[in-house]
C-alpha cells in the first residue's frame, strides 16, 4: 500500500489562500472543498489541507501558532531544476507572498523559498540527481 501525506494548515482567509496557490499552479480536489476547507494537490502522494482557523481548531486542543511570528513547521518540496525553484519563488511573491531568506546554493543542492499569505514557510529545493544515493 502506498502512503500519502496530508499536511494540515490553518489559514485566515480560505478564498485568498486558494487564489494564492492557484497562481503557483496548484489544483484543488473539489470533493474535499467547501467554505471551511480545501484539499490542495501537490502530487499523487502529497496533499495540503488548507483549513479555516475555526475548522482547524476542531482538530487540536492546542492554540494555533501565528506563523507570521513563530515557526512550527517548514514545508520543503523538491522540483526538477534550479530554474523551477526560482520560478516558484517569483510566482509566490507575485501572488502576494514574500521571501524570508536568500537562495542557498550548496553545489549539489539549490534551495529558496517563500512565505504564503499566512506566514507558513515553503522551501523549494532542487538536488542534483547524482547526489542522491540509491539504496
Amino acid at each position: 500500500m502506498r502512503t500519502n501525506i496530508f499536511v494540515n494548515l490553518p489559514v485566515r482567509n480560505l478564498d485568498q489562500s486558494i487564489k494564492f496557490f492557484t497562481q503557483l499552479g496548484y489544483k484543488f480536489n473539489p470533493e474535499f472543498t467547501d467554505e471551511t476547507a480545501t484539499c490542495m494537490i501537490v502530487s499523487e502522494e502529497i496533499f495540503v489541507m488548507l483549513l479555516t482557523e475555526e475548522k482547524f481548531k476542531l482538530f487540536t486542543p492546542k492554540e494555533i501558532c501565528d506563523a507570521t511570528r513563530s515557526t512550527e513547521v517548514l514545508i520543503c518540496l523538491s522540483c526538477e531544476s534550479r530554474a523551477r525553484v526560482d520560478e516558484m519563488v517569483r510566482a509566490a511573491v507575485a501572488a502576494g507572498g514574500s521571501t524570508y531568506n536568500q537562495a542557498q546554493d550548496h553545489g549539489f543542492m539549490y534551495v529558496h523559498g517563500f512565505q504564503d499569505l499566512d506566514g507558513h514557510i515553503w522551501e523549494i529545493m532542487f538536488m542534483e540527481p547524482s547526489a542522491i544515493k540509491k539504496t
